[in-house]
């Protein structure tokens, strides 16, 4: 996960919701430019991005909604015909 907003703030946000991934500050919002996710108001779009070992982009979810991300993922992993990381 990447986010505009500061280390701080990330990591206050990762904490209060018990993340269990790093969530990267892109205050610079240069990695946000470079994926085209950058919004008018200067914050990014809630997106997802889905890429193979190779570094290929194999599919981007324009329709993130924080209701239903994790089943979201997991159904598009799944169809991607990702397989479970073993000890998972």
């Amino acid at each position: 996960m990447a986010s505009t907003d500061s280390i701080e703030d990330n990591t206050g946000f990762a904490e209060k919701n018990r993340a269990s991934f790093p969530i990267l500050s892109d205050v610079s919002k240069d990695t946000a430019l470079s994926y085209g996710v950058l919004g008018g108001h200067g914050y990014a779009n809630r997106w997802t991005f889905y890429i193979d070992p190779d570094g290929v982009i194999v599919l981007i979810d324009k329709e993130v909604s924080p209701r239903t991300a994790g089943r979201d993922l997991v159904a598009n992993l799944q169809a991607l015909k990702v397989a479970p990381i073993q000890g998972e």
